[in-house]
């Protein structure tokens, strides 16, 4: 297995710590407010990487964090007049929910920021100790910068080149930095802010030192894969690495991935620009499997446009494997015949083609897109061959296998079961009873009435099916 990896910029064959375990970060959303698409793709992506790894027999301990103190989750308490804790445990449960309806698993573990204060103090404190780090006059802590030799070596920025943009930007306020370039770790607390004791003052964390934190914390001092968005790379990823390998002495993370960037209809996502697009006013129009199926349905490291042709595209695909394995369910319980027949056995064998050619996509750096072609091949060798009349064996081989592999790219194969109101069944059931005295006029009548409720009917050997359109 092979996957592209940001700090070396080229493709590097996988080789975890330790035998059979992956120790995986990825960086969560800030929860000030509903989860936008953007924030989406990560969280797709990785929990695609994470499914894949696990089907590769590896062991996952995958931590994703919830930023739950920060500029705008307090900006946003102070507007409803209510705590930022409020804020964020609100925001929490509303990402939870989307992340569900993504079909995004669990975190082995989901730590918030402000349970690890604990945490990030000692560290800070050791940063101090080790020289790298300063306590100013007011009380805020910085990280001091120019004694980590290799800052940059994740972005690829050249220290010297940073260090004159810094100085050229550098504004009021700032004067208490040994250099421009150093960040901060622990800042003094506001009036109206949350805030927590510490050596240096009543305050909070910066942003950066929380991940630091937490992955030493679940996964240990040196871990194999930290991921996220590539806006993340610099400065937060950067400054993670100073931070943790300077504390600690080791190299922080194997591989760096990162997702590129979501535009929506060719444009950057902004509420400026009126595109800006929740996960949850996406659920309003589209089963969210149809955004994870978008999402997988391109490189994760290409830039991706969201657009309605697009999703709608999205949606028939994915309804074409959801009723590849409804027909697939529907042979498979009406077969008359138990066992596969030789021929069939022949072609259960063949389908090992598919596996094979799903699997050498993702084994190169996940590739989805090509993952998802191998399973519309499955598709199509099973809609030819699948036939009325074949085994159960045969069927039910078949259908498990599609299973199989949409479940690694977290693709829920079964059709939801859906609630007709009483008026479309008894047209449904009137139709029927019109075919069957063969009164096609009437039966054609009542299609039409369903087509303009939005309801589409399929005559097929196992009985009418129906879908909304």
């Amino acid at each position: 297995m092979r996957l592209f990896n940001t700090m070396t910029r080229r493709k590097e064959e996988f080789v975890p710590l330790e035998e059979g375990k992956v120790r995986m970060y990825v960086c969560g959303p800030t929860v000030y407010n509903l989860i936008h698409i953007g924030n989406a793709r990560p969280m797709i992506v990785f929990d695609t990487v994470r499914r894949y790894l696990e089907y590769k027999g590896y062991e996952v301990n995958y931590v994703s964090n919830f930023t739950d103190v920060d500029d705008k989750i307090i900006k946003k308490a102070i507007e409803e007049g209510v705590s930022a804790d409020e804020i964020s445990q609100r925001y929490i449960a509303e990402c939870k929910k989307d992340m569900q309806g993504m079909n995004v698993k669990p975190a082995t573990t989901h730590p918030q920021a402000t349970q690890e204060i604990d945490g990030m103090i000692e560290m800070i404190q050791t940063l101090i100790d080790k020289g790298y780090a300063y306590p100013a006059a007011d009380g805020t802590v910085y990280f001091r910068v120019i004694k980590f030799k290799e800052y940059g070596k994740l972005s690829h920025k050249n220290l010297d080149d940073l260090q004159s943009g810094f100085r050229a930007l550098q504004v009021s306020g700032e004067e208490q930095k040994e250099d421009p370039m150093d960040f901060v770790l622990w800042k003094p607390k506001k009036e109206g802010e949350p805030y927590w004791k510490s050596p240096w003052c009543d305050g909070r964390p910066g942003w950066h030192i929380e991940c630091s934190v937490m992955s030493k914390k679940y996964l240990g001092e040196e871990i194999d894969i930290h991921a996220g968005g590539e806006d993340l790379v610099f400065p937060h990823h950067e400054n993670e690495i100073a931070q943790s390998e300077c504390c600690n002495g080791k190299t922080f993370a194997r591989y760096w991935m990162h997702n590129a960037f979501l535009n929506i209809d060719n444009r950057k996502m902004s509420k400026s620009l009126g595109n800006f697009r929740t996960v949850r006013e996406i659920s309003e129009q589209y089963d969210l499997q149809v955004l994870r199926f978008f999402m997988l349905n391109a490189h994760y490291r290409s830039p991706l446009n969201f657009s309605a042709d697009l999703m709608e595209a999205s949606k028939n695909a994915l309804e074409r494997i959801t009723e590849a394995a409804a027909r697939l369910h529907d042979r498979k319980e009406a077969a008359e015949i138990k066992e596969a027949t030789e021929a069939e056995k022949a072609l259960i064998n063949d389908e090992q083609v598919f596996v094979t050619k799903f699997e050498e996509a993702m084994d190169d750096d996940f590739n989805t897109a090509d993952a998802l072609a191998a399973i519309f091949e499955l598709v199509k060798f099973a809609n030819t061959n699948v036939q009325e009349g074949s085994s159960e064996e045969f069927a039910a081989s078949t259908l498990a296998l599609l299973e199989k592999l949409c479940d690694v790219l977290g693709l829920i194969v079964e059709k939801k079961e859906e609630i007709l109101d009483d008026e479309i069944e008894k047209l449904i059931e009137e139709r029927q009873a019109a075919r069957k005295a063969k009164d096609f006029a009437r039966a054609d009548e009542i299609r039409g009435e369903l087509l303009e409720k939005g309801i589409e009917l399929k005559d097929t050997r196992e009985g009418v099916k129906w879908k909304r359109i």
